[in-house]
């Protein structure tokens, strides 16, 4: 009965963890560049009470055994980083990025490099450009203040028509940069992650080439949660909590007859 009832209980828990997560996505279904969440599940150890092939009272080998699982746990939150779709803006410094790339701003902290996949942009004071939180994209020269419109192309290659030419002059390029192992990137909010030991260290390249996928400018990447799925997601952990608070709930009931049996 005990066994029962911290069993029990073990799901409870994974499924109200999984309900935050299903709850994050849900929050963020307008965020630009979102990549939705999903939590992994596993099962406990298991109590042998009979171990399958033992000897049983006729002589023969016990062909199943007798296992009891103690319980399941979550054993890992991850993104999936499927394509958003993308909308259009009309607006010159809205970027989308359609493939595997992201692109690389001023960490938060000021020290090293993070990492996004939100592309709309702003310039500052300086002519830099950068993230509405005001992080800088990495490595480019600024864009001149007497420009009259900015292009960006698939590549990244950023141009500026100033005022009294007629010829773009070109700026700088936006690079791409991919991960062996995005699902190890560490989300820091704002639309940014940080390289861990676990995502492996960032291989950089052109956009359109080498498979760092292409930027479409006037573009926004929309968040990748499906409402209708996140939906039928918290439904079914909202009922596997509760058939878990049942299973607690029915292991009190037995405990109480037990002890009720002893007086």
């Amino acid at each position: 009965m005990l066994r029962a009832l911290y069993t029990a209980a073990t799901g409870m828990n994974a499924q109200e963890k999984n309900i935050d997560v299903i709850s994050n996505n849900l929050a963020n279904i307008n965020t630009t560049g979102f990549k939705k969440s999903r939590a992994d599940f596993q099962d406990l150890v298991y109590q042998y009470i009979v171990e399958p092939g033992a000897q049983t009272t006729a002589n023969t080998a016990n062909p199943t055994g007798i296992q009891i699982g103690l319980g399941v746990e979550t054993v890992a939150v991850q993104k999936i980083f499927t394509q958003g779709d993308l909308t259009n803006t009309g607006r010159d410094l809205d970027i989308a990025i359609e493939g595997e790339g992201m692109i690389a701003v001023t960490h938060p902290s000021g020290n090293g490099l993070a990492y996004t996949r939100a592309g709309s942009l702003r310039v500052d004071q300086n002519g830099q450009l950068i993230t509405p939180e005001g992080f800088e994209l990495d490595g480019l020269a600024p864009i001149p203040t007497e420009a009259l419109s900015v292009n960006i192309s698939q590549d990244g290659i950023i141009s500026a028509l100033v005022s009294g030419s007629t010829t773009p002059t070109q700026v700088g390029t936006i690079q791409g940069y991919r991960f062996p192992n995005k699902g190890g990137l560490r989300a820091i909010g704002m639309n940014l992650f940080e390289e861990t030991e676990a995502s492996g260290t960032p291989a950089s390249g052109t956009f359109g080439a080498d498979g760092f996928g292409r930027i479409s400018q006037g573009f926004l990447e929309s968040s990748n949660v499906s409402v209708v799925e996140q939906v039928v997601n918290m439904i079914t952990a909202q009922r596997a909590y509760e058939a878990s608070s049942k299973g607690v709930q029915s292991a009190d009931d037995m405990l109480n007859q037990a002890i009720n049996l002893k007086r």
